[in-house]
């Protein structure tokens, strides 16, 4: 879930602005960017201006951002995990909470040959999980035509591929029973719960990637009930999940015939829920 625009944590700082990030320019942005709510305004005005090629797109670029759209959105970029992910105008933003996810999935299974990231959005996680392991035979997948468009271009790099459908449906058929590691960043808000995520989300961030049902819980629990037939033996399946709703979708992946386990981070205030292919 996104955090609203008056917290949006901001990427790291980039490289010092263009010739035309004058003092007075600098101040003007920062001052713009306050009066639309932006508590991280100095570092957004810096990123802002490091972006722009020049002051017309400036000027576009920080009429975006106060009109509320996501940072990365007018950026074009995310920082995930230590690398640069595109992110393309209506793609779910990744969060930095999530980097948690990928963490624990190298502490499991950093020999993985194959690793399949669901509901992929911009394919951050496969990318960093790419990055991190090398030689990888690396997929993912998602509903929303823009996010497999967007995970293309992030995987590319390592070789990596991307495909659109309904979870499993979407994934090639040689795949089943290969998969070291499973990524499964679901939509988790609970649907009466969506209308009150901050605007960023909200207003520009598919819907897809946000609802989870009723409880938050329904992609979880078609995910961890397919798992156990893509895993290879020993396998691991993690998502990410709130506090609240942590014992359920524990419970879902034990019923459907996982070893689980609950990783927490306090400092990210991230719950990733882990499975392992008996």
């Amino acid at each position: 879930m996104a955090a609203p625009l008056s917290a949006s944590p901001s990427p790291s700082p980039a490289d010092p602005g263009p010739g035309f990030a004058t003092p007075e320019a600098v101040a003007a942005v920062v001052s713009a960017l306050r009066a639309a709510g932006c508590v991280f305004a100095e570092e957004e005005a810096e990123l802002l201006l490091a972006t722009a090629r020049s002051e017309t797109e400036l000027t576009s670029m920080v009429d975006r951002r106060a009109a509320g759209l996501p940072l990365e959105h007018v950026l074009g970029w995310a920082e995930f995990h230590g690398l640069r992910i595109a992110v393309d105008p209506g793609v779910f933003v990744p969060r930095r909470r999530t980097e948690f996810l990928v963490d624990q999935a190298l502490a499991r299974a950093a020999h993985a040959p194959v690793v399949v990231d669901l509901c992929c959005g911009s394919g951050a996680l496969g990318a960093a999980l790419a990055a991190a392991l090398g030689a990888v035979e690396v997929h993912a997948a998602d509903i929303d035509p823009a996010a497999v468009r967007c995970a293309r271009r992030n995987l590319a790099p390592y070789g990596g591929l991307a495909h659109e459908g309904d979870l499993f449906d979407a994934l090639p058929a040689g795949l089943r029973g290969r998969v070291g590691i499973l990524t499964a960043n679901v939509p988790y808000v609970p649907s009466d719960e969506v209308a009150l995520l901050p605007a960023e989300a909200r207003d520009h961030e598919p819907k897809t990637a946000l609802d989870g049902g009723a409880d938050g819980l329904d992609v979880l629990r078609r995910v961890a009930a397919g798992a156990s037939e893509w895993l290879a033996p020993g396998g691991r399946l993690l998502t990410e999940t709130s506090e609240r709703q942590a014992p359920a979708a524990v419970a879902a992946f034990r019923e459907a015939g996982l070893t689980t386990r609950l990783a927490e981070s306090e400092e990210l205030y991230a719950h990733v829920v882990i499975g392992v292919r008996r």
